[in-house]
């Protein structure tokens, strides 16, 4: 974990000012980021989550203040930014290149992965499927391109290919046979519904409080995309301990058809998707965090590798059971 932006109290209590949040009694640094710089404001107003965009241009925090503005608007489980006084959902850090912004805090906690069980996993789907249907709401043009379609990661994983270092050989002929197998499949992924996807539901992306889901979070990789692949994603991250747990996700499976039915599209991707999504944090673990020589075993990507290997085998077979 990182903190890549430190803020004084005089920097903290001047955004505090600029959010019209009220005079600020304290303020730190929450070491919890590993993308941008995140704190924890208390003003005579309340309690308040600001987080300083670390490497995104204004186009981006602005689209993201758009779409979280209007998902929570909708009813999803998200805290809506608050606006400055300009009337922005976003403002300048001072003497930077940078934006800041703020939304309401929400007491919860993210779930370790020994606590989840089939009921609550059932809670995330229900919850990710309303995401997607209040996503269809909004207007098309607000599909924006993932960073990380298959191109790119294709282009990702013929930039370490070529490594002789050993702890990678098997990673790379792993990736490459995924990489592969998805791009044949492309007309079936193609096939299934898409829409606003969140594109990162990993648990540390969602608070909870007293078996309540209270806050979907960090919606900075959402984009257009397809909805088995959002579920895909979650699947692989809530669903797995040293090995595929089959119950589980049976239970996010029914939780989410609750809300929304899958197609036989959706079903027909799925058991693609979970492959494209292990391969996919496989590939970014190890251009970010393995070959950046970034301290987060929390991140290593053998982890990840192993979901892989898993969908390799049986665990594919009792997925595709289920649909």
């Amino acid at each position: 974990m990182a903190l890549f932006t430190g803020l004084a109290d005089a920097e903290l209590a001047e955004l505090a000012d600029r959010f019209e949040l009220g005079a600020l009694h304290s303020g730190r640094a929450i070491p919890a980021g590993t993308i941008n710089s995140n704190f924890e404001l208390t003003t005579e107003r309340g309690r308040w989550f600001l987080r300083v965009n670390e490497g995104k241009s204004l186009a981006d925090v602005a689209w993201e203040a758009q779409l979280v503005a209007a998902l929570a608007a909708r009813g999803v489980a998200t805290p809506a930014p608050i606006a400055a006084r300009d009337g922005l959902s976003y403002a300048p850090l001072p003497g930077t290149d940078k934006w800041v912004s703020v939304f309401p805090w929400r007491p919860g906690r993210h779930l370790a992965t020994a606590e989840i069980t089939p009921a609550l996993a059932g809670l995330l789907g229900a919850a990710l499927a309303r995401l997607h249907l209040v996503g269809l709401e909004l207007p098309a043009s607000w599909r924006r391109r993932s960073i990380y379609d298959h191109d790119h990661l294709v282009a990702r994983h013929a930039g370490f290919a070529g490594s002789s270092d050993p702890a990678l050989a098997r990673a790379i002929a792993v990736l490459g046979e995924e990489l592969a197998l998805a791009g044949d499949a492309a007309a079936v992924r193609a096939a299934a519904s898409h829409g606003i996807i969140h594109g990162d539901l990993f648990r540390d992306n969602v608070l909870w409080d007293v078996g309540r889901l209270v806050a979907i979070l960090d919606f900075e990789q959402a984009s257009g995309g397809s909805f088995a692949y959002d579920l895909a994603v979650c699947i692989n991250d809530w669903c797995w301990s040293r090995a595929v747990q089959i119950d589980t996700i049976a239970a996010m499976l029914a939780g989410y058809e609750r809300v929304r039915p899958l197609t036989s599209g959706d079903r027909a991707a799925l058991p693609i998707e979970v492959r494209a999504a292990a391969a996919r944090f496989t590939i970014t673990r190890i251009t970010d965090v393995y070959l950046a020589r970034v301290d987060n075993p929390e991140k290593d990507f053998r982890a990840f590798l192993a979901r892989c290997d898993a969908w390799r085998g049986t665990a594919l077979g009792q997925l595709s059971s289920l649909l």
